[in-house]
């Protein structure tokens, strides 16, 4: 009987290999980088080939970049699944309490050189949401340039001191928390307790800009949490992380992405400088004096970007919807040769 049962763990094993060599294959025109174009948003897939399985990792409008909980092969149909949980309770009481695991599929398929994918998201009521969307894949990063041999422009104060000329709401839907304050933009999203609460709106540049060079102090009140954005695409985290472990969600670091060298934060409520490069899709930060990401690939796009698209011109903007803070001396050299 044993020898039996071998025998046929045997032959499904070697019939279960041509189906591997098939997964295979059908997965690798998914290999690599993709820009997603989410409705109203932008998103990111990685998609990479391990010794004996497939891995991911998704970007999906905002937060960070996280592994995927499963990717796989559906005859040419890649499908990557994403869990969360969400508790249920039977009484007003709140007692017992239920936890439900939910796992949102992605389905994502190939049309020559364009990805179509389709989102299906399970809801506490058990019902479910499809999103339909787009991809696009993103050519490998060239090497670093030279920062030595790039010239600059002309030097153009984003800011006057006196009013909001040159910049807008990014969502013109959304309340506007900015205002100038003795020469200083200042951002201060209050809430009114007992009152519903108020959708502060991001401000942005008027101007589109391609790759430069930006300047500008920050100072950040503690607890309190902003970012900058390059082109609205990258952001660089703004955040009172003064005395924290080195975290690639910290002050200075293009969040999520890439974490600081070193932390050169100072103590909150204090004026801080930063001084950012972009160019060929590489990112300097000096933060307060310290280099804390030197010239460093970017694999795509962050958390909150207005676009996934890495190769047009785009706006400097601030995020504002998150917590009090302020900038002043904000200048912007355009890159004009590298």
């Amino acid at each position: 009987m044993l020898r039996k049962i071998s025998l046929i763990g045997s032959l499904l094993l070697l019939l279960s290999i041509p189906n591997v060599s098939k997964a295979i294959d059908a997965a690798k025109p998914f290999l690599g980088r993709w820009a997603l174009s989410l409705p109203g948003g932008a998103g990111w897939l990685e998609v990479k080939q391990m010794d004996n399985y497939l891995d991911a990792s998704l970007l999906w409008f905002g937060g960070s970049v996280e592994p995927v909980t499963s990717v796989y092969m559906e005859g040419n149909t890649l499908v990557v699944t994403r869990t969360r949980t969400f508790v249920r309770t039977t009484n007003a009481a709140g007692a017992p309490a239920r936890t439900h695991v939910a796992n949102t599929l992605f389905r994502f398929s190939l049309y020559g050189d364009l990805m179509v994918g389709e989102q299906v998201s399970p809801e506490k009521d058990g019902s479910s949401t499809t999103m339909r969307f787009t991809g696009k894949k993103i050519p490998d990063v060239p090497a670093a340039p030279d920062l030595s041999k790039v010239v600059y422009g002309k030097p153009v104060k984003l800011l006057n001191g006196k009013d909001l000329t040159g910049w807008k709401l990014l969502e013109p839907n959304k309340t506007n928390g900015w205002s100038i304050v003795d020469g200083v933009l200042v951002n201060d999203p209050a809430q009114k307790e007992g009152q519903p609460h108020i959708a502060y709106g991001n401000l942005c540049t008027v101007d589109k800009f391609e790759d430069f060079n930006l300047k500008l102090q920050v100072n950040v009140p503690a607890g309190s949490n902003s970012g900058v954005y390059l082109r609205g695409i990258y952001e660089i985290q703004v955040l009172d992380s003064y005395g924290k472990p080195l975290d690639p969600h910290n002050m200075g670091a293009l969040y999520s992405r890439i974490t600081p060298s070193e932390s050169a934060e100072k103590p909150a409520g204090t004026w801080q400088d930063l001084d950012i490069t972009l160019c060929d899709r590489h990112v300097t930060v000096i933060l307060n004096g310290k280099t804390i990401i030197d010239n460093q690939p970017v694999l795509g796009c962050t958390g909150g970007a207005i676009t996934s698209d890495e190769f047009i011109p785009g706006p400097i903007y601030l995020q504002g919807d998150h917590g009090k803070v302020s900038y002043r001396n904000i200048e912007i050299k355009p890159i004009l040769k590298k």
